[in-house]
């Protein structure tokens, strides 16, 4: 094959490699810009779901990077339940539990508990469900103001063995025509402050090891959720 053949072999073949490396390149460029985007949006939804449950004025910490993980059995929670702590001028002040009930009508039923460090309850918000439209949705406060009962709200206030729906003797009224779903709820938030009562465990979440950049499958499935809710 003489140089003229030669070259013309080449050329296009240079010219075919040169496109591809630059496709791959900007290919990479715009993946990375991408992930950027998702991670950033996937913290602000975090976030609004944290800021739900609890007073802004009463930390002064960054909750994203101050959580912990616990096994999802101390609170009869299907998932691993993942804690933010909130601290004011260091102090500790508030805890958000993302868990998990598995109680629901159709199943799993997640939900955001903000507890402050008297053991009362600074919100609640549920962020995924699969519960029946018109029915057992009535716990999103988009369908129904029905999840407020809870601020405020303690082992005390109302006693513990008011801790149910009313249709089972307790203070929470039920779903007209849905008592599953309110009964899974209210049963998932009374484990959750059982397990903050008990002895000094709400004291104890602020002194477990941080896990920055490793959140728990609990707190991923809450995002993306959140995110899906926001669309």
């Amino acid at each position: 094959m003489n140089n003229s053949v030669l070259k013309q072999v080449l050329k296009p073949a240079l010219l075919l490699a040169a496109f591809a490396l630059v496709g791959v390149l900007l290919l990479d460029t715009v993946n990375r810009y991408t992930l950027q985007r998702i991670e950033a949006n996937e913290r602000n939804a975090l976030m609004r779901q944290l800021m739900q449950v609890v007073d802004k004025n009463s930390h002064d910490n960054d909750l994203l990077h101050d959580s912990a993980v616990l096994p999802g059995k101390l609170f009869h929670s299907s998932s691993d339940v993942t804690i933010y702590r909130a601290r004011k001028q260091g102090r500790p002040s508030a805890a958000i539990f993302v868990t998990t009930t598995d109680k629901g009508y159709k199943g799993s039923i997640q939900i955001v508990i903000g507890i402050r460090m008297d053991r009362s309850i600074s919100g609640v918000r549920v962020v995924r469900h699969n519960e029946t439209p018109g029915l057992g949705d009535k716990m999103e406060l988009q369908k129904s103001p029905w999840v407020l009962d809870f601020d405020n709200t303690s082992l005390q206030q109302p006693a513990l063995s008011q801790w149910a729906v009313k249709r089972d003797g307790g203070y929470f009224d039920q779903f007209t025509g849905a008592t599953i779903t309110p009964r899974a709820i209210v049963g998932a938030v009374r484990d959750v402050l059982l397990w903050s009562n008990e002895d000094n465990h709400l004291l104890s979440v602020f002194s477990l090891p941080t896990t920055v950049g490793n959140p728990s499958e609990a707190s991923d499935r809450a995002v993306k959720a959140e995110m899906e809710n926001a669309q």
